[in-house]
């Protein structure tokens, strides 16, 4: 399955409950908000990218399982982890958990 199919189908998935959306321009134009704040997205790079507190974050970095995203301004963000294409780890549960942020 590619990058895009991965996200598509948890698009699918997370479309179906009150108050996710998928709309917008630019940054995150296809990226998964609730309440207007995203809180999933698909970078232009094909990374899985999910807004996190920084101190999850932080473990997932250390751990080596992400990075911080850099949105491509040489900037990198606190509270945003990039996953790789080939990550092994459950991209639903890291959305449950960034939309579970977002929204709190």
């Amino acid at each position: 399955m590619t990058t895009e199919e991965r996200y598509a189908v948890l698009v699918e998935e997370l479309l179906g409950r009150p108050g996710i959306v998928q709309n917008g321009k630019g940054f995150g134009a296809s990226a998964l908000k609730a309440r207007g704040k995203i809180f999933a997205m698909l970078s232009a790079r094909g990374e899985f990218v999910v807004k996190l507190p920084v101190e999850r974050v932080d473990a997932l970095v250390a751990s080596g399982d992400g990075e911080r995203f850099d949105p491509g301004r040489g900037r990198k963000m606190k509270e945003w982890l990039a996953l790789a294409p080939a990550s092994p780890l459950d991209w639903a549960s890291l959305a449950a958990e960034a939309l579970a942020f977002v929204a709190g």
